[in-house]
């Protein structure tokens, strides 16, 4: 609630996620299965799962290691969602995958592939989502959902990657800035830990950029020494100055303005972007400071997420809102331009 909206603030409120069939997504891949090599891959639908919970349990049924197993990306447990995951089986037998079946898993797909499951090989989510008694202007909040479908939302990191009540960036705090103090005595943690809370500064950084840009009425559209990403790929560049054609693509969603990921480098930005994002990290400068020194480099993101094939039905004192997100984009940034939700 402290980052800007670009819809300004929700008039309507709903409650979400009553039940787990209220938020539901699907994976889609972005390249196709060639249907032959040491991998399997599993097409899970999980309900109350985490993803890492379920990449452990089918490394413990097919008999390997942690290592050989891969998924694309995280999904949240409190859903029923259904993603892709891959099983290193080289000199192993293949199991039974179907036994998998259970209250909580099911198995739905079952394909070969010459490679193993890399994160972020997505190419959109599809998201099923009900909100419950939603509470406030029907119209206003129709008028939202058309405006979203034609110029999609800020592209907020959502709360899931910051923890409940933030608090993987409580960790970040006490194991990166407490112990860098003189006298405190250094704690170990996992790697996979602290991956989890470097990311979310990064995710925190990155939003304060974004919301400054929302404020400024600035996230979707250009302004002077702009990075921009193109659609559906992570490649970037920049140019001298926003001329038509820059504007032509960025206005049919060829093209998106970037913000920092931040980490070790010199920012690519310049002039009015360049001055946006030197403002919030001297704000942050100790957080900054910690995400240079893990090792991590300068990288982008899209400051604007499209909404694709966005619907909605109205069941009474409910909606059912039905949508296509791109990779790392959050549903409740979708949810939080329509709604206050809880």
């Amino acid at each position: 609630s402290q980052l800007h909206y670009a819809l300004g603030w929700p008039e309507s409120s709903a409650k979400i996620r009553q039940c787990p069939e209220d938020f539901q997504v699907k994976e889609q891949l972005s390249f196709n299965l060639d249907g032959a090599g040491q991998h399997v891959y599993l097409y899970l639908e999980k309900r109350n799962l985490n993803t890492d919970d379920l990449a452990k349990q089918l490394a413990k049924f097919a008999g390997v290691k942690s290592v050989a197993i891969g998924y694309a990306g995280l999904k949240d447990r409190h859903a029923i969602t259904t993603q892709w995951f891959s099983v290193d089986l080289a000199g192993k037998a293949e199991p039974d995958w179907l036994s998998l079946n259970s209250d909580n898993i099911k198995v739905t797909e079952i394909v070969r592939h010459s490679r193993k499951l890399k994160r972020g090989a997505v190419r959109y989510n599809q998201f099923q989502i009900t909100l419950r008694e939603f509470d406030g202007d029907k119209q206003g909040c129709m008028q939202r959902l058309e405006y979203i479908k034609q110029n999609g939302v800020p592209n907020y990191f959502g709360e899931q990657r910051f923890g409940r009540n933030d608090a993987n960036l409580t960790q970040a705090e006490k194991l990166f800035l407490e112990q860098g103090e003189p006298g405190k005595k250094k704690k170990r943690i996992s790697h996979h830990l602290r991956g989890i809370y470097l990311s979310a500064v990064r995710a925190f950084l990155f939003n304060q950029v974004l919301s400054q840009r929302v404020k400024d009425k600035t996230w979707n559209c250009p302004v002077a020494g702009d990075v921009f990403m193109l659609d559906g790929s992570h490649s970037v560049f920049t140019v001298e100055s926003v001329d038509d054609e820059i504007m032509r693509r960025v206005n049919e969603f060829d093209i998106h303005p970037t913000g920092p990921m931040w980490g070790g480098g010199v920012l690519m930005t310049s002039h009015d972007a360049l001055a946006i994002e030197t403002q919030v990290s001297q704000l942050h400068e100790k957080w900054s400071e910690v995400l240079v020194n893990a090792g991590l480099k300068q990288e982008r993101r899209a400051l604007r997420a499209r909404v694709e094939d966005l619907i909605w039905d109205w069941q009474g004192s409910d909606v059912v809102l039905n949508f296509k997100l791109p990779a790392g984009s959050y549903a409740t940034s979708v949810l939080r331009e329509l709604v206050v939700y809880n």
